[in-house]
């Protein structure tokens, strides 16, 4: 919090930051990290407010908050500027405190509206190519087949065969999944509190009903009858974090990268089920549907993919690309 006297140039906009978060934390219920990064970007806010002799936001113009963004980027003096993210997140802090304050009648306009974020740089999605996800899914097979490393194998193969986020896979029950059917059918709970119903192939299928039979009940008599199919060592539901070591421990064990911008994240079986699917012919507005995007623009970035890949193949099939 900016370090102001009670009648400081800036206490009022302190205060009204206060007020700002205080509306977070109880009507939106943000993570406590989102939250800190807010209080951090809108601290920074009020000092350059503070420099910049503007002691409320009802004095606050547009270019005044364009010059605070763009110094973001840019600062003077010996300040670090912020990555495109982070300054896109920063810029967002702000808009949102305007948009609050004329809400809340602390000022009469809001000046953010005519300001644009800076633009993030498109970053094509890591995808592993078929090869590679055969030898990450090889590897708890590999292993002495107890509990957990049937979890693990049925958690990879869900991961794969059916494009969830790391986060819906975890939050699946064994009542959303029908292995009876071909496909196999699972409900996914995504974002917003949205439901969708995926197929998934064979070896998904397979590897869950081997877990289903001859892992989890051992697991399970451990906890206190969990839901959740994907369960810990206590039989409890497994986190997000523990599904991502999984993928991690897999992807080393395999001789994939797992660190630095190439490295094996969570989304990673999410962002090649997609990209193998187009590479395979699949419409677009299908895997849209699949992937549980609200826009097919989301999905579009998957094409720049296989547009690349076309361009490979090019390059090196035909007698008279070079």
């Amino acid at each position: 919090m900016v370090a102001v006297d009670g009648g400081g140039a800036g206490a009022r906009l302190s205060r009204a930051v206060d007020t700002y978060l205080d509306h977070l934390t109880v009507e939106r219920a943000l993570a406590v990290n989102t939250l800190a990064s807010y209080r951090r970007d809108l601290d920074r806010y009020v000092e350059w407010l503070v420099a910049a002799g503007v002691s409320d936001l009802s004095d606050v113009t547009t270019r005044d908050i364009a010059a605070h963004v763009a110094d973001l980027r840019a600062p003077a003096g010996d300040a670090s500027p912020l990555s495109a993210s982070s300054a896109a997140r920063a810029a967002s802090a702000v808009r949102g405190l305007h948009r609050f304050a004329l809400l809340e009648g602390l000022a009469p306009s809001d000046p953010s509206r005519e300001v644009k974020p800076p633009s993030l740089p498109k970053r094509l999605p890591k995808a592993l190519d078929v090869d590679q996800v055969a030898r990450l899914l090889a590897v708890p097979a590999q292993a002495a087949a107890g509990p957990l490393e049937l979890r693990d194998a049925a958690l990879l193969e869900f991961l794969y065969g059916t494009g969830a986020r790391i986060s819906e896979a975890v939050g699946i029950a064994v009542d959303d999944l029908d292995l009876d059917a071909r496909p196999g059918m699972v409900v996914l709970h995504g974002k917003g509190g949205k439901t969708r119903l995926v197929p998934m192939g064979s070896y998904a299928r397979t590897t869950l009903d081997a877990y289903l039979v001859r892992g989890r009940p051992s697991l399970a008599a451990n906890g206190t009858g969990s839901p959740n199919v994907f369960l810990n060592a206590r039989g409890g539901p497994l986190s997000r974090q523990s599904a991502w070591t999984i993928l991690r421990k897999a992807a080393d064990r395999a001789g994939l990268p797992v660190d630095g911008p190439s490295g094996v994240s969570p989304h990673t079986l999410r962002h090649s089920f997609a990209t193998h699917l187009l590479d395979g012919g699949a419409d677009i507005r299908v895997v849209q549907e699949l992937l549980g995007h609200a826009s097919v623009t989301t999905t579009q970035v998957y094409t720049l993919v296989t547009v690349d890949r076309l361009r490979e193949i090019y390059a090196t099939a035909h007698p008279r690309a070079r």
